[in-house]
């Protein structure tokens, strides 16, 4: 569990910095992608989850 929270925190550290480059490589996919997988495996993934569900429910709910 520490080696999978450090991994994650490494990820999104890297992740925030290849955002703020502003240019997206293959590099820079393969780490966000890689960030999403460990992320899913961590314990904070079924409220992240719930968000998302809430998210898409209040827009989908939206009348243009």
């Amino acid at each position: 569990m520490a080696i999978s929270i450090s991994v994650v925190l490494l990820l999104l550290v890297l992740a925030a910095i290849f955002l703020r480059s502003g240019g997206l490589k293959m590099s820079h996919a393969v780490v966000c992608a890689l960030l999403g997988f460990f992320l899913a495996g961590t314990s904070m993934a079924p409220t992240i989850h719930e968000g998302i569900a809430a998210t898409a429910n209040v827009v989908g709910s939206l009348r243009p």
